[in-house]
């Protein structure tokens, strides 16, 4: 779908395919989103002084708060990262930099890009590719006296005449020996700029490599689409659609939030705050492909926060994240609705699962409402975990099947309400309940 046809409605209208519930969510993500299409398209200076509006999602564990963040990595034709706010500590204690999630965003922008650009010179990598095959099965340097055997070749390759006859082809390795950096985590950048740099330096060793023709008109090809990309002009590109369409997500925000004066873990975690905040901001921060502004970049931020509250963050950061949005506990009824309505549904799932053994599985209606039923009994019982709660239960439910089949002469399965309390009756007699609990 192209970016100007992804209105609002027909944002959330996708969400609404993988994520049951939490419409006030749906509806600000849509917005933020379509906001950045907008900025892009306005006209004049004020362009550049028109900010993303950062999100803080909140809500317990398992209501969609992830799910949000991957469909929306699926949805958009933009640089995403999704990453930990538990990876970071503040500098000088032993974890990464703040800086290296910009750093592996615009790694993620350069493949992103490059990838695209491989994609439209792929026929003629191709085309090149089957050249140079033509070469190694036909050696010799005068092409138009070997025109008609080249041609008889080239219509064999197309027939896949000769898709299990081996040939060498050249393999290029650098000589030097591989160099690790021992250190803080957050050398990791060095180790790989290092690495690069040193890439480019030493000499290349020719090697030879034996492989089936089909699979070395793989490689020459990739080889040719490599050679036909202007990395210049990929990094550019990427840069661009990094600064003014990047999207970072923010995990487990409400984890840097520590208590006061308490010695320990918590030492750096009001310090990662204080790291982030000019990358929240707007800064620029050095990659190896360059300096790279995250001015414009949409920052979405999510958290429990049943311990701590958002308003317990610094209040410098607390006004870089202006929306704050809510998502619900989930109630029986999701959980029905997450069971069978969404295209990756659990039942559906485990629908496929089971065909591969030829095994048509189906579920009655009282079945699904009773699986919800015990979902939510466990949730109240134990930790309160959300949807993840139904891959437990239903794990639990069809352990038994799992482990038999294939079975011979089973071709369905059909699985009743009677079927769901006998499989999950241990649920509720186990007062511990420790075997489930995730």
């Amino acid at each position: 779908m192209a970016k100007k046809e992804l209105t609002p409605k027909k944002i959330k209208k996708e969400l609404d395919r993988y994520i049951i519930g939490q419409n006030d969510a749906k509806r600000s993500i849509a917005i933020a989103i379509r906001n950045r299409w907008r900025r892009q398209n306005v006209k004049g200076f004020i362009k550049e002084e028109i900010l993303p509006n950062n999100l803080i999602l909140i809500g317990p564990t398992g209501v969609g708060k992830t799910e949000i963040a991957r469909r929306i990595a699926k949805l958009v034709d933009a640089p995403f990262l999704k990453i930990e706010a538990t990876k970071f500590t503040e500098v000088g204690y032993v974890g990464r930099d703040v800086e290296s999630m910009v750093r592996d965003l615009m790694n993620i922008s350069v493949n992103m890009v490059k990838a695209r650009r491989q994609v439209e010179v792929a026929e003629r990598a191709k085309k090149l590719g089957e050249e140079r095959l033509i070469d190694l099965l036909l050696p010799g340097e005068d092409k138009e006296t070997q025109k008609e055997s080249r041609e008889k070749l080239r219509n064999l390759l197309h027939k896949g005449a000769l898709k299990d006859k081996y040939v060498n082809i050249p393999v290029y390795v650098h000589s030097f020996p591989l160099i690790e950096i021992f250190g803080p985590m957050g050398l990791e950048e060095v180790n790989t700029d290092l690495q690069d740099m040193m890439s480019s330096m030493s000499p290349k060793k020719r090697k030879t490599r034996r492989v089936k023709v089909n699979e070395a008109k793989e490689i020459l090809a990739q080889e040719e689409a490599q050679k036909l990309v202007d990395m210049e002009e990929v990094i550019a590109e990427a840069k661009k659609s990094l600064e003014n369409s990047g999207i970072i997500f923010i995990d487990e925000l409400d984890k840097t939030v520590g208590s006061e004066g308490k010695a320990g873990p918590d030492v750096s975690r009001s310090g990662v705050q204080r790291d982030l905040l000019p990358i929240v901001e707007g800064s620029n921060v050095m990659t190896k492909y360059g300096m790279v502004e995250t001015d414009h970049i949409l920052f979405i931020a999510a958290g429990a926060f049943t311990s701590t509250k958002p308003s317990d963050l610094i209040p410098e950061l607390q006004g870089r994240f202006p929306i704050r949005v809510e998502l619900f506990s989930l109630k029986k009824e999701d959980f029905i609705k997450i069971l069978t309505e969404p295209e990756n549904a659990l039942i559906k799932q485990y629908t496929a699962l089971f065909r591969t053994e030829g095994v048509n599985l189906t579920f009655d209606k009282k079945a699904i409402v009773a699986i919800a039923e015990y979902a939510v009994l466990v949730n109240e019982t134990t930790d309160d975990i959300g949807a993840r709660r139904l891959h437990t239960v239903m794990f639990a439910l069809m352990d038994n099947w799992l482990y038999k089949l294939p079975v011979r002469g089973i071709k369905n399965i059909h699985i009743e309400e009677n079927d769901v309390q006998e499989g999950l009756k241990d649920i509720v007699q186990n007062v511990d309940l420790a075997r489930y609990i995730l």
